[in-house]
């Protein structure tokens, strides 16, 4: 009986061994080209322009979402989702979504990524809260996401409102599903880039214009 314990013993962890062996895939949101495009204010503002600085509030993402694993949709249509363990992004999903948009509107804009510090208090700065409303991804299909987001310069009151949905067709596979995913996020950091460039025209504006 003992002998057959520790045969059971044995089995079970060289089968625990064999799966803590096997690698994870961690991908990312941040599109290389925003990353490769973000650079200081003065590179790319007309002298005597003043810099613009922008602030991304955490970014409000729907509860299955909060986490590292890819949460796919099944390509049946149905309610399920499947949480994939071996697929991960680099970070949990909302703050990998928070540092891609930051990354990707600064670059667009040329302007100052203050999110995590580094302003002075003195300066105004374009707050930014975004809140991610739907996220679908499905294998071999479609990544489809809607966003709402608002603007807010920390020395006006008003309060721009803006939103957009985005869809990208991808591929079968995991890479594919998170090159999808990148590219809609990388079209809603392009979209939030232009809305704070359009307020920034239009002193008055309330209403988002994209």
């Amino acid at each position: 009986m003992k002998k057959k314990h520790l045969a059971y013993l044995a089995a079970t962890l060289l089968a625990l061994s064999g799966c803590a062996s096997k690698p994870d895939n961690y991908y990312t949101l941040a599109s290389p080209l925003a990353s490769a495009d973000t650079r200081p204010p003065t590179s790319s503002t007309p002298p005597g322009t003043a810099p613009i600085y922008i602030e991304l509030a955490p970014v409000a993402v729907p509860e299955r979402l909060a986490r590292p694993q890819m949460v796919v949709r099944r390509p049946d249509g149905g309610v399920q989702v499947d949480v994939l363990e071996q697929h991960r992004w680099a970070s949990s999903f909302e703050n990998e979504l928070r540092d891609a948009l930051a990354s990707g509107i600064a670059g667009r804009l040329g302007a100052f990524d203050v999110t995590k510090g580094g302003r002075q208090n003195s300066l105004p700065v374009w707050r930014i809260a975004v809140q991610l409303r739907q996220f679908d991804a499905v294998d071999g299909s479609r990544v489809d996401a809607s966003f709402t987001w608002t603007l807010r310069r920390s020395d006006e009151a008003r309060t721009v409102m803006c939103q957009l949905s985005v869809g990208e067709p991808v591929g079968s596979g995991m890479d594919a599903l998170a090159q999808g995913a990148q590219r809609v996020t990388s079209a809603a950091a392009a979209a939030m880039a232009r809305s704070v460039s359009a307020a920034s025209a239009n002193p008055s504006a309330t209403a988002c214009a994209i």
